[in-house]
């Protein structure tokens, strides 16, 4: 009898409104208190600005609207997060609405009718995490 080997990664979990979703904790670089975002005329969906952390200029992407509507409470924090780039990689802060959690668990499969940017689930306790992938989820380019 062959026992399944489960494997278990570590996650951050982070608040939007009421829901929580999850990205692997080696794509998280920190979790910073929010600056005002500096504004500039741009057309990239859902930037929203930029700010300076740690001496480096980090985009702003608002993922609110797409991942839990328009009512989104305000953001409290920012995840800045690493994002593999065509010459290196390059991150982005990611406005939340909470403080973040560490969590070790299983990401099972994607099940039934989700967008593509979910690449995974946890199972916690009483809990269903979608675990996001970033990539896909910046380049939908569509607000909500």
């Amino acid at each position: 009898m062959t026992r399944a080997i489960t494997v278990r990664q570590t996650f951050v979990l982070f608040p939007l409104g009421k829901k929580r979703f999850a990205l692997p904790a080696e794509q998280v670089s920190e979790l910073a208190r929010q600056d005002e975002p500096q504004m500039f005329p741009h057309t990239t969906p859902l930037l929203t600005g930029v700010v300076l952390r740690r001496n480096q200029i980090v985009p702003v992407a608002d993922l609110a609207p797409v991942l839990v509507g328009a009512d989104a409470p305000a953001r409290k924090f920012y995840l800045v997060v690493n994002r593999p780039g065509k010459m290196g990689a390059n991150r982005a802060a990611i406005p939340v609405t909470g403080e973040c959690e560490l969590s070790d668990a299983e990401q099972l499969p994607v099940t039934g009718k989700l967008p593509p940017y979910v690449c995974g689930l946890l199972s916690l306790q009483d809990e269903i995490v979608e675990v996001l992938d970033i990539e896909t989820l910046m380049s939908t380019g569509v607000r909500a």
